[in-house]
């Protein structure tokens, strides 16, 4: 039997080095925004992106999908790419998007699919589409 060739040109999977996967191409320029050469400056990037992260906070939890939307470079990029502020506020808002989208979607799913039997006569007063009849409001339509 004879050995496996020692040159590595003769495998089929090669891989290439991590330093070219790594490697920015000095003549392509990458924005931090998804309007490209219209967009903020990196600099005012990581102001709007602090200030979206920190609204989302006041009840306001829109903001961090505008912000993973906005700055969605930024979410696709390895951490070194960009701005290590911008991307810690940009991944900070996709978090915390996604824990208020997860509370919300249980929420939901908790009153569709429970209902009367899950919450029994305390129901009457968690539903909203008795009100009209709660209050005698229905006999004038």
């Amino acid at each position: 039997m004879e050995a496996a060739p020692s040159n590595p040109t003769h495998n089929i999977i090669s891989t290439a080095p991590s330093s070219v996967a790594t490697h920015r191409n000095p003549l392509r320029v990458d924005w931090p925004t998804v309007d490209g050469p219209l967009g903020l400056s990196e600099q005012e990037s990581v102001d709007h992106a602090r200030r979206f992260f920190k609204f989302g906070f006041l009840l306001l939890p829109w903001l961090w999908a505008v912000n993973c939307l906005y700055f969605w470079p930024v979410l696709r990029r390895p951490s070194s790419y960009y701005h290590p502020d911008l991307r810690r506020y940009v991944v900070r808002s996709a978090i915390g998007f996604t824990v208020f989208a997860v509370i919300l979607s249980s929420w939901a799913l908790t009153f569709s699919v429970g209902g009367e039997h899950l919450f029994g006569h305390v129901w009457d007063k968690l539903v909203m589409y008795n009100v009209a009849e709660k209050y005698g409001l229905t006999g004038w339509i």
